[in-house]
């Protein structure tokens, strides 16, 4: 990273942002090797459900009103058939869905935090060797997926009981709770925002730690103290970015206007809002890999090459250790050199 411990722990926003962006220049060719085989096909899975689903749903919707308009005659129950059966194919589709975005999600992050990790090292890298990792790894990271699914799970029910509990007494003493339910509606989104943030900063911890699910995340919480606004504005801008690019191949490919009605500029577009899509998914967890070290160096947690260069070996199951402990500057100098 850059510089020594006291340096490194005082990096906001730009500086993660900027050793982001340097890793990515450096080590392009392997890294964009990653994107296009992990994070791409993500993407893909992405951007193909928002198409398929979008016209599987209009269909859904025309039927059901046909069935409206046309209750009690043969035809009605004729398209209440082909109802049923679009209905079992959207949820076969939502669970296919589910299943690739989980897989691939975790793949890309477990083989971009492990080069990151290896460049830090000084160990040697290439596409081959971080992709025969990726499986071992993904292991880990799914135990920590599920665990905070669970918390997030567990958070979503709660609101929603202290919700209903507010109507519940808005109906019984007949005065409008909206000026509390309104900041209370604000503070569930950010405390979301929070649990994901720390899911996150918890999956690079899987990879480069022996932690894993629930200790993981509590590390997480740890690691975050001091440097919770950085991450939160970190994880705005990343929502933001991915909230953009699918804005815009919602209206200007699902949902096209008379300027993009054609085919070849809706393929143009579509292609294009990937590729961005890609390239900001590549640079969110490169920035949410140094922030764990920002994070690290903050809290004066020892960071050296030995240790995690051991831990590394571990998932090849060879160990090769090397001469001793070298600094946080050891990453720095080697970009520096290349």
């Amino acid at each position: 990273m850059d510089g020594e411990p006291e340096v490194m722990h005082s990096l906001g926003i730009g500086g993660i942002c900027k050793e982001a962006f340097k890793i990515l220049r450096t080590y392009t060719r392997l890294l964009m090797s990653l994107a296009f085989t992990l994070v791409l096909p993500l993407g893909i899975v992405i951007f193909s459900h928002y198409l398929i689903s979008d016209r599987l749903q209009e269909k859904i919707f025309r039927n059901e009103n046909l069935v409206s308009q046309e209750e009690g005659t043969p035809a009605a129950a004729d398209t209440e058939k082909v109802l049923d059966k679009e209905m079992v194919g959207l949820g076969i589709l939502t669970l296919l869905y589910i299943i690739f975005v989980l897989a691939f999600s975790l793949l890309s992050t477990a083989a971009i935090v492990y080069s990151v990790a290896s460049i830090y090292t000084g160990k040697g890298l290439s596409y081959f060797k971080v992709i025969s990792v990726v499986p071992k790894v993904w292991k880990r990271l799914v135990i920590t997926f599920l665990w905070a699914q669970l918390v997030i799970l567990c958070y979503n029910i709660s609101f929603t009981i202290l919700f209903f509990l507010f109507l519940l007494l808005q109906k019984t003493i007949g005065v409008t709770m909206l000026p509390i339910l309104i900041p209370l509606a604000v503070a569930f989104y950010m405390i979301l925002v929070y649990l994901n943030l720390l899911w996150h900063l918890a999956s690079v911890i899987s990879v480069l730690e022996d932690s894993t699910g629930l200790q993981a995340l509590r590390k997480s919480y740890h690691l975050m103290q001091g440097k919770n606004l950085i991450g939160f504005c970190l994880f705005l801008i990343y929502i933001a970015c991915t909230v953009t690019i699918l804005s815009f191949f919602q209206i200007g490919v699902v949902s096209p206007t008379h300027h993009l009605d054609s085919v070849t500029g809706r393929v143009i577009l579509g292609f294009s809002l990937l590729v961005l899509w890609t390239g900001v998914t590549l640079v969110g967890i490169l920035a949410q890999t140094v922030l764990y070290f920002v994070c690290k160096a903050y809290h004066n947690e020892s960071i050296d090459r030995y240790t995690l260069s051991d831990h590394l070996d571990g998932y090849l199951e060879v160990y090769t250790p090397l001469k001793g402990p070298i600094s946080l500057a050891a990453l720095d100098a080697e970009l520096e050199e290349v």
